[in-house]
């Protein structure tokens, strides 16, 4: 354990040290959100019977801030490792790759957990009421957190400069996180949108998250969780393997 601790202590400490850049700025961003969108939409319909557009956003973009923090978490410390050479002092320990994998994931859930909790203190104001069903509100959280955690530790093994990074970001996260339902919710679309939407991963995430603090959802929460965990299995699988075989860790 002592492997592991020492490593996830380093992530941990990585991202606290700038803090204001990878706690701070996202939790502005999303108030931004917030703010933009309820004032331009305040005279949209109730998304669900009893809430407010404005309340309705606010667990979307609490959801879609961790997500993409979690992923960035992982994806960029493993890369800027690889660019500056001290991966060597990383691989060198006898740290086997399922604690690895463990050190960079658990620190990455903790940063999304953060700047999620921080997204919901600061848009409060807009609406929030405490959740109805606390339990899946953080079943969700910790799930989606593991699984952005996970593909951006892929992302990080895969990319070999910044570029190549950047890239899987604006054309696959982005649009993943922006076409969830962050802003709306997916029985207002097109019958052929909605069924693309049932393919999206990060739907499923965003609308067990809703769940836990409004009592409705698009579809079924148990159907989320089986989604959003087999998803989570899969990637961690692929990524301790990967780990394991060292595929472009140790060439």
């Amino acid at each position: 354990m002592t492997g592991f601790y020492t490593l996830f202590k380093k992530e941990i400490l990585r991202f606290w040290k700038v803090g204001f850049q990878t706690l701070t700025a996202p939790i502005i961003s999303a108030l931004l959100y917030q703010m933009i969108f309820s004032h331009a939409l305040k005279n949209q319909a109730e998304a669900y019977p009893g809430v407010s557009f404005a309340a309705f956003l606010i667990p979307g973009l609490a959801m879609m801030s961790m997500a993409q923090n979690a992923f960035a978490n992982t994806s960029s410390s493993l890369i800027q490792s690889k660019i500056t050479g001290n991966l060597v002092f990383i691989l060198l320990p006898p740290i086997s790759a399922f604690s690895f994998y463990c050190a960079y994931v658990g620190a990455s859930i903790v940063r999304g957990l953060l700047v999620g909790l921080g997204v919901l203190l600061a848009t409060a104001y807009f609406g929030l009421t405490f959740p109805v069903a606390p339990i899946w509100t953080i079943v969700f959280a910790i799930l989606a957190c593991g699984v952005m955690g996970a593909f951006g530790l892929l992302a990080g093994i895969w990319a070999e400069k910044f570029d190549q990074l950047a890239a899987f970001q604006n054309f696959f996260i982005m649009p993943l996180t922006f076409l969830s339902g962050v802003f709306y919710s997916i029985n207002g679309l097109p019958a052929f949108w909605k069924g693309v939407s049932h393919f999206n991963p990060i739907f499923y995430m965003v609308d067990g998250f809703r769940f836990g603090f409004f009592g409705h959802s698009d579809v079924s929460v148990w159907l989320s969780l089986t989604v959003v965990s087999a998803f989570y299995l899969v990637l961690s699988l692929w990524t301790c393997h990967l780990l394991r075989t060292g595929y472009k860790l140790r060439d």
